[in-house]
C-alpha cells in the first residue's frame, strides 16, 4: 500500500472515530436532558396521571371510576406517564442534539430552510397533543361513556386508558405535521405545489379516511381531527409558495451578483 493510500485510510478512520465520539456526546447530552426532566415527573407521577385522566374522569357516571386490573398497574402506569411526560418535555433538547450532530454536514442554504422546518415540526407536534387533550378528549369521552348499554358499569382500566390516550396524542401530533410534510414535498421537488393545490378533493377524502382510522367511530371526533388537518394542509401550501419564492429570489440574486463580478 502506498503512503498516500495509507494516509487516506488513516484520515478516514480518524474522521469516523471523531463522528462516533461526537454522536456519543450528543446522545449522552440528550439522555441527561431526559433524566433531568424525568426526576420531577417521577416525583409527581400520580398527579400527572390524574391530570391526563381528568378528561375521562369528568365524564364518568357517578359512582364509577378508573380501575386497576393488574397488581402492578397502580405503580407502573403512573411511572409510564412520568417517562412519556419527561420525553415530551425534553424533546427540544433531544432534537437540538440531533440537529447539532447533523448540521455541520449541511450547506448554508440547507440550514436556512432546515431550522424553521425543525422548529415548526416541534411546535406543531406539541400543538397537536394539546389540541387532542382540550378539544378532542372531552367530546370523545362524552360519546364513549354515553354508548355503554344499560346494566353495564363503564369503568376503564387505567393501563388501557393510558395506552389509548398515548396513541391519540401521537396521532394528533403527527397529524399536525401536515404543513411540514407539504413543504418538504414541494422544496425537494417530489410534488409540484400547483398539483397539490388542484388535488384538494383527493386530499380531503384522504384526511377523512385517516381521521376515521385514528379516532373513535363517531362523526364529531372525526370532524374535529379532519378540520384542522385540512386547514394545516392549506397553511402548508402557503408556506411552500413563500419558501419557493424566497429560493427563486435568492437564486436570482446570486446569479446577478455572479454576473456583476465576472
Amino acid at each position: 500500500m502506498s503512503d498516500e493510500a495509507k494516509k487516506g485510510e488513516d484520515l478516514a478512520e480518524g474522521t469516523l472515530m471523531s463522528h462516533l465520539l461526537e454522536l456519543r456526546d450528543r446522545l449522552m447530552k440528550a439522555m441527561l436532558g431526559l433524566l433531568i426532566a424525568f426526576i420531577p415527573s417521577a416525583i409527581y407521577a400520580n398527579d400527572l396521571f390524574t391530570l391526563i385522566a381528568q378528561p375521562l374522569i369528568d365524564k364518568l357516571p357517578k359512582g364509577t371510576s378508573l380501575i386497576a386490573t393488574s397488581v402492578v398497574s397502580p405503580f407502573m402506569t403512573p411511572f409510564k406517564v412520568s417517562f412519556y411526560v419527561a420525553l415530551f418535555a425534553a424533546m427540544p433538547i433531544v432534537i437540538y442534539q440531533i440537529w447539532a450532530f447533523v448540521a455541520p454536514g449541511l450547506y448554508r442554504r440547507e440550514k436556512h430552510f432546515a431550522v424553521p422546518l425543525l422548529v415548526s415540526s416541534v411546535v406543531l407536534f406539541y400543538a397537536g397533543a394539546v389540541f387532542a387533550y382540550f378539544a378532542v378528549f372531552p367530546v370523545m369521552f362524552s360519546y364513549l361513556v354515553g354508548t355503554a348499554p344499560a346494566g353495564v358499569s363503564y369503568m376503564p382500566d387505567m393501563a388501557s386508558y393510558l395506552d389509548f390516550v398515548l396513541t391519540l396524542f401521537f396521532a394528533f401530533g403527527v397529524a399536525f405535521e401536515m404543513p411540514v410534510a407539504v413543504v418538504l414535498l414541494v422544496i425537494t421537488g417530489l410534488v409540484n405545489v400547483e398539483t397539490l393545490g388542484k388535488n384538494r378533493g383527493y386530499v380531503i377524502i384522504g384526511i377523512f379516511v385517516v381521521a376515521a382510522f385514528l379516532t373513535p367511530p363517531d362523526a364529531i371526533s372525526q370532524i374535529i381531527m379532519a378540520a384542522p388537518m385540512y386547514l394545516l394542509y392549506e397553511g402548508g401550501l402557503v408556506m411552500a409558495r413563500v419558501m419557493l419564492r424566497v429560493r427563486r429570489n435568492a437564486a436570482a440574486a446570486a446569479e446577478k451578483e455572479e454576473a456583476e463580478t465576472s
